[in-house]
């Protein structure tokens, strides 16, 4: 535990999971680093029509955010209808986490309006920006530089005060078309080149590195049947005898306050690898894959809803929770 609150920084790349290569250095060399495993989601609510990529978006979040409930009915169509609905269904991000002050970056606009329901301060990337770096600078120098500020780390310092706590960046979240493709793409390596730029700031030992704690969650997006038996987190033994599995209690990810949960989807969660310097344990894990992580990951599968609660108990804005 550190002697000190840590600042949160989440980069969720939304649903660029299936899209790491090899050539993605960065990221596997964060998953080497760090403790990894998987965020297990429930599956979409069955309806008549399909649920949108829109829709998908803001739900998945929801869990990431233990917010399910204030998610029902955001979408396009009825946001503006259910804003004051919506509000009084779940506290503000500040009410539930000891006055914890949070920020969502997307370029999405319903998410935009999810966040700013449950107290977050939300904006756009540019909007992040504001026009303070040269046009020559890249990217991936600027944003980053910026996210730090918002948590009060500037010219390898933590200040005594920070705008926020907790900063989340959404990126992605696109449909996977044809003509979209060439976006995923800049997506992925857009992500690979922020982790790469953010650990050469935060170098081991560095007062940043001392009090940030990073965070980075990749998730499928869209699922299909296809999906469930490459990428399933059910253990081995349930795997290739389900009678045998009977002999053997559920998977904690499968319960919620000693009861079972329902509608758990097994297949294709979310992959988490997450660093703090002389904080966060390491694991066997090399690489930011699926594979790797189910294989070697020291943190195994828990609930997505429980993620936010994990990470405000290392920014001392909650108490532990479980082991």
């Amino acid at each position: 535990m550190a002697d000190k609150p840590s600042r949160g920084l989440v980069l969720y790349g939304d649903g660029l999971a299936r899209f790491i290569n090899p050539s993605h250095t960065h990221l596997h060399d964060l998953a080497s680093r760090g403790i990894c495993g998987f965020l297990s989601l429930s599956n979409s609510p069955p309806s008549v029509i399909a649920e949108t990529e829109d829709e998908r978006i803001v739900r998945e979040f929801a869990q990431l955010l233990d917010s399910c409930e204030a998610s029902l009915g955001v979408n396009a169509g009825d946001a503006t209808n259910l804003e004051g609905q919506q509000k009084c269904l779940m506290p503000t991000i500040s009410e539930r986490f000891m006055g914890m002050k949070a920020a969502i970056v997307t370029n999405n606009s319903n998410l935009k309006s999810f966040g700013g329901k449950l107290g977050f301060t939300v904006m756009q990337t540019d909007e992040m920006l504001k026009n303070k770096h040269p046009l020559s600078e890249p990217l991936v120098d600027a944003v980053t530089s910026e996210s730090l500020k918002l948590l009060g780390f500037q010219e390898g310092k933590a200040l005594e005060t920070s705008q926020f706590d907790l900063v989340f960046m959404h990126i992605g979240g696109r449909e996977k078309t044809m003509d979209q493709m060439d976006k995923i793409a800049d997506d992925i390596e857009y992500i690979n080149g922020l982790v790469g730029r953010i650990m050469q700031t935060v170098s081991p030992g560095s007062e940043i590195g001392s009090r940030l704690h990073l965070s980075l969650v990749m998730s499928y997006g869209a699922v299909s049947k296809d999906d469930d038996a490459s990428l399933s987190v059910l253990a081995t033994k349930d795997e290739s005898n389900p009678d045998l599995s009977l002999l053997f209690p559920r998977q904690s990810y499968t319960m919620k306050g000693g009861n079972p949960r329902n509608n758990v989807r097994h297949h294709c969660p979310m992959l988490i690898t997450q660093w703090q310097y002389a904080v966060t344990r390491k694991d066997m894990a090399k690489t930011f894959s699926f594979e790797d992580f189910k294989e070697n990951g020291g943190n195994l599968t828990i609930p997505a809803d429980r993620f936010l609660h994990e990470v405000a108990f290392k920014l001392w804005k909650a108490p532990k929770y479980g082991a």
